[in-house]
């Protein structure tokens, strides 16, 4: 018995098979675009997921336990001085959710957290140095899996191509989100 996917009911694709098998079917040749685009955006969502988990067991590694796995995101992804709400735009948290997570953050020494000085509405938060210390680890974990992940031979190219297909399905949602109209990738 074939397995299908939940979502769609099209056949469940085989994601371990080679790149060399890959490469010899079209994509689309068995499966239709919305169950593609479907597929898609559940992989895309399982991706995230994974991504999390993988940080939530480099804090347990570390013997971290005043900090989870989105607040590590959080941690990592903030490079400068940002305000609050920069940092919803910038890096697509949801504005409750980054809300408490900050607050968690600075109650847990990772972020400080200020008033701006411009404007006296607006919070701004950068690293502590224990946020840095930590940011830097997440950087260090994220640079020997790319070497890993990445480093075989003809790895880099379908990489490249994934990352490019990703940045225009971004571009294609953000435009929906902004203007109200989805162009083809």
């Amino acid at each position: 018995m074939s397995a299908t996917s939940p979502a769609s009911g099209a056949p469940a694709r085989d994601y371990a098979e080679t790149p060399s098998s890959a490469a010899q079917t079209p994509v689309g040749a068995t499966e239709s675009v919305d169950a593609l685009y479907s597929e898609l955006t559940q992989l895309i969502e399982r991706l995230h997921r994974r991504f999390l988990d993988v940080l939530r067991i480099e804090l347990e590694r570390l013997e971290l336990q005043d900090i989870n796995a989105v607040q590590a995101l959080l941690v990592a992804d903030l490079t400068e001085e940002v305000s609050v709400g920069d940092l919803v735009r910038r890096a697509y948290y949801l504005g409750s959710s980054v809300n408490y997570n900050i607050k968690k953050l600075v109650e847990n020494g990772y972020l400080i957290q200020e008033r701006s000085a411009h404007d006296r509405r607006s919070m701004r938060v950068r690293l502590s140095d224990k946020g840095q210390a930590l940011s830097d680890k997440i950087r260090s974990l994220q640079a020997k899996q790319a070497t890993t992940l990445m480093g075989g031979d003809g790895t880099k190219a379908e990489y490249d191509s994934v990352f490019r297909s990703l940045r225009r399905l971004e571009q294609a949602w953000s435009d929906y989100v902004q203007f109200g109209q989805l162009n083809t990738l």
